[in-house]
């Protein structure tokens, strides 16, 4: 018989999400007359915006017609959306050759560990996205789960202590280093200063950085770089991976992209662009053409307007939960909350209570969904993420729920 790849057996008990839903099918069960409202998962809520979604109307009637149909298209994206990307959201910094367009983020991300295979040394913050981990125990490049996270893995602690940037000293020489910024879960944006010392710090230790900016849209002050690639040095050392996920709804239409600059290399000198090119052509066979549509007029200017306006209600809704977790019933409690305005999460820590203990908390008085940030790594413990995005009258119930919490 075949063996099973050993990477799924070292993982852990279910994945995050999935653990979260089953324990709200099981309340909701318990509970049928409960209206629960979820401020847990990232999923966007609000309805595509019309230039955006007529543009892929338009798109998917053309297919019916002879003069409109299109087939198989390049697996690295449309070249007018490639373009676009590189000159709208870069502005030139990066070429559209080195723009490769993709089905999401999570899947660059999960598909981006066939580059490096399982010998190499992996790094990630303290708390993060759960992929980074769970994809790197799936590919061999980390052990089973010792109790205090997985074998292999260097894990750098983020947190209020030291300003949400981690100690650079613990990474391994020859790491491929996961990064995210804004950051899953903790919302913490890195300065200028920081991601430079980052930067420094890889190209000094023969390290490549996995660049998550899969929130940048969120960021509001202008001096907090917006790409790795705003930084001097970082086409040596860095590949960055983004999505149309949060700016414009796609979670579910599902299109992102990754920028591999040319100067980026391995050991050997080979440019880590072309096997990159070689995955997208191989084991890809590009994003949807219709979704591909969408991304193109969500560059145009009418498209920018809808998606900055889309990215406001959810800064919003942010603000709204702040209010209530900053109110004197929480302060007293000892409640910290960590949220600047540039993200779409709140980092809330309960001292001395464990995160899936107040998962259950809000759950069972608010009957409102969080996600306990134990689940995203040793020192998420004490915290729970709440997410702004949802409908705006739904998290005003949720805050007016949970001005009663106690604690």
């Amino acid at each position: 018989m075949i063996k099973r790849n050993t990477g799924f057996s070292n993982l852990t008990a279910g994945y995050l999400f999935p653990e979260i839903a089953k324990r709200r099918r099981e309340y909701a069960a318990a509970h049928p007359d409960a209206k629960i409202i979820s401020l847990g998962i990232g999923n966007t809520t609000e309805p595509l915006t019309p230039h955006i979604a007529k543009a892929m109307s338009d798109y998917a009637l053309s297919l019916g017609t002879k003069e409109g149909y299109s087939g198989y298209g390049d697996e690295q994206g449309n070249t007018a959306l490639r373009e676009k990307i590189a000159s709208v959201f870069y502005k030139d910094i990066v070429r559209a050759d080195e723009v490769f367009i993709s089905d999401g983020a999570k899947c660059d991300i999960g598909r981006i560990q066939t580059l490096f295979g399982r010998d190499v040394n992996v790094a990630v913050q303290d708390p993060a996205y759960p992929v980074y981990v769970d994809g790197s125990v799936v590919y061999g490049a980390a052990g089973a789960n010792n109790g205090n996270g997985y074998n292999g893995i260097t894990y750098m602690s983020c947190s209020p202590e030291n300003n949400f940037f981690p100690d650079l000293s613990k990474i391994k020489a020859n790491s491929l280093i996961y990064f995210c910024s804004p950051n899953n879960p903790t919302g913490a944006v890195a300065s200028r200063e920081q991601l430079k010392s980052l930067v420094d710090y890889a190209n000094k230790n023969g390290c490549i950085i996995i660049f998550d900016a899969a929130y940048f849209c969120f960021i509001r002050d202008d001096k907090l770089p917006k790409t790795i690639f705003e930084i001097e040095g970082s086409r040596t050392c860095a590949i960055e991976v983004n999505s149309f996920s949060k700016p414009a709804g796609f979670t579910g239409v599902r299109l992102g992209w990754s920028i591999v600059p040319s100067e980026l290399v391995y050991e050997d000198g080979t440019p880590v662009k072309n096997d990159w090119n070689r995955v997208m052509t191989t084991l890809f066979n590009g994003a949807s053409n219709i979704a591909q549509a969408g991304g193109l007029a969500a560059l145009d200017d009418e498209g920018l307007k809808e998606m900055k306006g889309l990215v406001d209600y959810y800064l919003e809704n942010a603000r709204l939960i702040k209010s209530v977790l900053t109110a004197d019933s929480f302060k007293n409690a000892g409640v910290e909350v960590y949220s600047d305005g540039n993200a779409p999460y709140l980092w809330v820590r309960f001292p001395g209570k464990k995160s899936w203990d107040i998962f259950d908390a809000i759950l069972d008085q608010c009957h409102v969904v969080t996600t306990p940030g134990s689940g995203f790594g040793p020192a998420g413990e004490s915290f729970v993420r709440f997410s702004s995005f949802g409908h705006r009258a739904d998290v005003e119930e949720a805050c007016k729920r949970l001005a009663n919490l106690k604690i």
